[in-house]
């Protein structure tokens, strides 16, 4: 299997559990350093791991990629998209569209950058491909607009895709997280500059999900080919209420995302 975003993180644990299940596994991610210290703790699972660094938006490293986890491996079942950038600001803070344009480089092009080349491979092994998105990628969030915006992308392609793929015996899974423990994505989120906040306020929602529940809800996604995991699993509820009830939505969200700025 193939992991992107793989040096920390949400993707740094989904390879270590996959390893943990039997997968040899190829990483990919800028920092090499990172990478290692995953491949180090996969293969103490006693399986394969190939080091590949790279930039999902560059359609060349992600083609190199899959090139070598073939050359490696011989074959790819999972692909998983978990290479991510957020952002935190108003749209009317941005003073150009640049940082929007960094989003979509790297939550949209970054995932169809790497699935591109992989599809010829997973629909041989009849596998998946898996985009660790956000609930973000179906409601509106207040302070989040272009992060919200990229994902709303990501899942109109993955929904697309799954349909172009019906018959093939490839499944499309997208893992809609609510804000999960354990990771540095706050602290590593745009502001309205394009530079990263680099300071992250702990979660204290009990919405929140914790780094290990996210990780294992994947691996039963996975195994039993779902298409959609919401996590925690009542976040489905959102979605729904936006379709019958907006305006009650809309103040869930800001209020919610009220209390988020007071470090509620």
């Amino acid at each position: 299997m193939l992991v992107t975003g793989a040096s920390s993180g949400v993707g740094a644990a989904l390879a270590r559990a996959f390893a943990a299940e039997g997968a040899d596994v190829a990483l990919f991610a800028r920092s090499e350093a990172g990478l290692e210290r995953v491949a180090d703790a996969c293969r103490q699972s006693g399986r394969q791991a190939l080091v590949v660094p790279g930039d999902v938006t560059v359609p060349g490293d992600c083609a190199a990629l899959v090139a070598r986890t073939i050359e490696r491996f011989g074959r790819l079942d999972v692909v998983v998209a978990s290479a991510g950038l957020g952002m935190w600001a108003r749209l009317d803070e941005l003073p150009e569209t640049g940082v929007l344009r960094r989003l979509m480089d790297v939550n949209y092009l970054g995932v169809a950058n790497v699935f591109l080349p992989a599809l010829p491979h997973v629909r041989t092994s009849r596998g998946m491909l898996v985009a660790i998105s956000s609930l973000q990628g179906v409601v509106g969030v207040p302070g989040r607009s272009g992060y919200a915006a990229s994902k709303h992308a990501l899942q109109g392609l993955c929904d697309s895709l799954r349909i172009e793929l019906r018959g093939t015996g490839v499944g499309v899974l997208t893992v809609m997280a609510n804000w999960v423990r354990g990771t540095d994505l706050r602290a590593r989120a745009l502001g309205p500059d394009g530079r990263p906040r680099e300071v992250a306020a702990p979660h204290r929602s009990t919405s929140a999900v914790d780094l290990d529940a996210l990780t294992m809800a994947v691996l039963r996604a996975v195994r039993t080919r779902q298409r959609r995991v919401f996590v925690p699993g009542w976040i489905r509820l959102l979605p729904l209420l936006a379709e019958v009830a907006p305006d009650l939505a809309d103040r869930i969200v800001a209020g919610r995302m009220a209390r988020e700025g007071r470090g509620a």
